[in-house]
């Protein structure tokens, strides 16, 4: 039996990041990607879990601080739970509670991010991608439309 992500990332020498991330499609099947001030690669709206909150009430948080709406947490579809290297972290991987989410408003930038963006599911373009969006997302994404 494979053993847990984190577990593997563990006994790779990965420091293990919990986070949550929200998946937002648009009515044109584009995903919602963004960028944290001071980086270069392009993810989900989303960031980490604190002590005592659940994943979806995480997300909220992260999704209203970083977008200025909100969704309907009994709306949310939870994808699963998924590993990746950390974009930004070197020697870090990534524990992602993922959740398909439609918003309550127009997303704008707010808090630490500095740019968003929609891409095509199929044909991203040019942009760098965080792993996690990249290898895991991106199929998630398809297999929804």
């Amino acid at each position: 039996m494979t053993p847990p992500t984190s577990a593997r990332a563990r006994s790779r020498g990965d420091r293990v990041i919990r986070i949550v991330a929200a998946v937002v499609l648009d009515e044109r099947e584009r995903l919602l990607v963004v960028r944290k001030r001071g980086t270069t690669a392009f993810m989900q709206p989303g960031g980490k879990i604190e002590p005592g909150e659940k994943p979806i009430e995480a997300l909220a948080r992260e999704v209203r601080e970083e977008l200025g709406v909100g969704f309907a947490l009994p709306e949310a579809e939870e994808l699963g739970r998924h590993s990746a290297p950390a974009a930004n972290e070197p020697g870090h991987c990534v524990d992602a509670w993922l959740y398909l989410v439609s918003l309550d408003g127009e997303p704008q930038p707010q808090a630490e991010i500095a740019e968003m963006t929609w891409i095509d599911l199929n044909a991203p373009g040019d942009i760098e991608l965080a792993p996690l969006t990249r290898d895991t997302v991106l199929a998630l994404a398809r297999d929804r439309v």
